[in-house]
């Protein structure tokens, strides 16, 4: 039965859970990563593939789809399983002591450990919120750009303030006729540099007002601002921040401490229950900025503190270069 059991099973298949994967394959833990999403990457791919990724090590910048990739291939060459398109249901302690199993839609799975990696949840972004009511082809409007060479040549306004917002409309620049990005505050909530980039851009910067009504107009649409000034756009696009939603996971059978939709963990990443750690966006301590690199650190040391309870006499830690 040994056999069958994984010494680690991490939920979600984004750049802390495959970075994980990677560096528990290296140091020889039977581990599988489960994702319900069809593709790996999280709300990096499933959102916005094409963003340029600044503060990631050893790039100078990355699109979001590259860093997915090279994280896949960095798992891949330890052969650890990815199953896409599988929802975790649920994560039962059986009858042996320090074993759990770990149910999905499609199968179930025995694990000494678990490592949570999903972020921050099932993911939906806030709908736009129009002063007055509003009647228009909302083909025209979207919240995500999966690909920039949609909007060539087009007219664009995005409405958000943060480093989403900022990141999206720079991007857009470079293909689009032209793009007006729409604030209801004068100060952005973005990382400086962004917002120096911003200023030197061709953007056009639209603060600080809210869209009060929409409507069609010719093969667009026309924004109605709270300054009672107008715009013309083919395309809108909404970057207002994510509902996020862990009810599935509050339903399961281990009852893990939570604050909001995070999970409170320890120094070491672990949770409420013996073995269950919580790394990336998912997890919550005092001082988390929210940073990707964060996970790539988490990640490691979770697996880790795993090894020295499960493989008794297992060093702490290991240097890559001692490995291959």
């Amino acid at each position: 039965m040994t056999e069958n059991i994984y010494d680690i099973t991490i939920i979600g298949a984004g750049p802390s859970g495959l970075f994980a994967g990677f560096y528990a394959g290296m140091r020889k833990n039977k581990v599988q990563i489960i994702d319900s999403l069809e593709i790996p990457g999280g709300q990096l791919t499933a959102l916005y593939p094409e963003k340029t990724i600044h503060d990631v090590p050893g790039y100078f910048a990355v699109k979001a789809e590259t860093l997915v990739a090279d994280l896949v291939k960095q798992t891949a060459q330890f052969g650890v399983p990815i199953r896409l398109s599988e929802k975790v249901t649920d994560i039962t302690p059986t009858a042996e002591h320090g074993i759990y199993q770990v149910t999905t839609t499609k199968s179930s799975y025995l694990t000494k450990s678990v490592i949570i990696a999903t972020g921050n949840g099932s993911f939906a972004p806030k709908p736009l919120k129009t002063d007055e009511p509003s009647d228009f082809d909302d083909t025209k409007l979207s919240y995500s750009v999966t690909d920039k060479q949609q909007y060539a040549g087009q007219t664009v306004a995005v409405a958000g303030g943060g480093d989403s917002a900022i990141d999206l409309a720079l991007m857009l620049a470079e293909v689009a006729a032209s793009v007006s990005l729409i604030h209801r505050r004068e100060a952005f909530r973005a990382h400086e540099s962004s917002v120096d980039k911003l200023q030197a851009s061709s953007v056009h910067v639209v603060t600080p007002v809210t869209i009060r009504s929409i409507s069609d107009h010719q093969e667009g649409l026309r924004l109605a601002l709270s300054d009672d000034r107008e715009l013309e756009v083919d395309h809108l696009i909404v970057q207002h921040g994510f509902l996020s939603n862990n009810k599935d996971i509050r339903a399961w059978s281990v009852n893990l401490e939570m604050k909001r939709q995070h999970f409170m963990v320890d120094r070491h990443y672990q949770t409420s229950c013996d073995n269950i750690y919580a790394i990336g966006d998912t997890a919550n301590y005092d001082g988390k900025l929210g940073l990707i690199v964060e996970g790539f650190k988490e990640g490691p040391h979770a697996v880790n503190q795993i090894m020295m309870k499960i493989h008794s006499g297992k060093l702490s830690h290991a240097h890559s270069t001692s490995l291959f």
